[in-house]
């Protein structure tokens, strides 16, 4: 009897475990369930999140055209301190660049606001739209055309030869260099126009570098070089300064044309900048501009080669 009782009683707990075991494979299945519709509403959740901030983006990209810049009332123009094209006088941002800004600005129906930035950092402040352009005697390279957008050229910052005016040296052919002193800045952008001109060799032992412009103009003025190779807006600028105490010679050592960036998707600001300054050139304000900075108008619309 007691056998038999003990074999019923080890029965009973046998069956017993079995309905616990399935009752808690049952409840894991419920939890791994439930768990999966936690990750799918996380991930339906998440989508709906990217897909708001990918329509956020398309928003603020939407923004980045004359829309976003009317709409604020300013166009932010990001420079540094480089005289004669922006520059601080009395606590003001004055300058060829700023001047021709404020009346394109003008034109845009908004106001010009200028912010110094750091040139390093021009095309991450551009898509950061920290700032709207880069307007800041900017030149025209292949790696600036990759990363912005860029207007046609409005300046042409040609490197040229200035000599005495009361001088009755005339440059007109790279071979008379052969027999001129020559005058330059050191690590300059004139300086790299000599070595690359094919008469270099015939008069490279005749060129003389000094650490300023400023002091190879007084190297001129006393007779010591015969001819300044200088970039036009400089030479112009400081020449305007002396009371035309220089002239150009007729030829010049190559071109160096100015243009003014966007961020890369920012091609409507930038066109409608574009037509801004077509008006100004136009017209004749661009010009007037331009003699009241350099005493002569250097002023191009010009369309930028791709």
């Amino acid at each position: 009897m007691k056998k038999t009782l003990a074999i019923v009683l080890a029965l009973m707990m046998a069956a017993s475990l079995i309905a616990f075991t399935a009752c808690g494979k049952k409840d894991t299945v419920t939890d791994d369930q439930n768990d999966k519709d936690v990750q799918n509403e996380q991930n339906v959740g998440d989508t709906q999140n990217d897909q708001t901030d990918d329509t956020k983006d398309d928003e603020t990209k939407s923004d980045s055209d004359v829309a976003y810049v009317t709409g604020k009332g300013t166009l932010v123009v990001g420079i540094t301190e480089y005289e004669p094209m922006n520059y601080k006088e009395d606590g003001k941002w004055t300058g060829f660049d700023t001047e021709f800004a404020e009346a394109v600005a003008e034109k845009l129906g908004v106001k010009a606001e200028f912010v110094e930035i750091d040139w390093d950092n021009k095309v991450f402040e551009l898509n950061s739209k920290a700032i709207d352009c880069v307007w800041n005697g900017m030149s025209v390279t292949p790696e600036r055309k990759e990363s912005m957008a860029l207007t046609d050229k409005y300046l042409n910052n040609k490197i040229v030869l200035m000599t005495l005016k009361t001088s009755s040296t005339d440059v007109t052919d790279a071979s008379q260099l052969a027999n001129l002193k020559i005058g330059t800045q050191a690590d300059s952008a004139a300086l790299e126009m000599l070595k690359s001109n094919e008469a270099y060799d015939s008069f490279k032992a005749n060129i003389k570098e000094y650490d300023t412009y400023d002091t190879a103009i007084m190297d001129l003025k006393a007779g010591r070089v015969d001819v300044i190779a200088v970039d036009q807006v400089l030479g112009e600028y400081t020449n305007k300064n002396l009371g035309g105490e220089m002239k150009e010679c007729s030829y010049d050592l190559g071109d160096d044309y100015y243009v003014i960036g966007f961020a890369k998707d920012n091609t409507e600001l930038r066109d409608k900048v574009n037509d801004a300054i077509g008006k100004l050139y136009e017209n004749g304000e661009a010009a007037k501009i331009s003699e009241n900075w350099f005493g002569k108008d250097i002023v191009v619309f010009e369309p930028l080669e791709d």
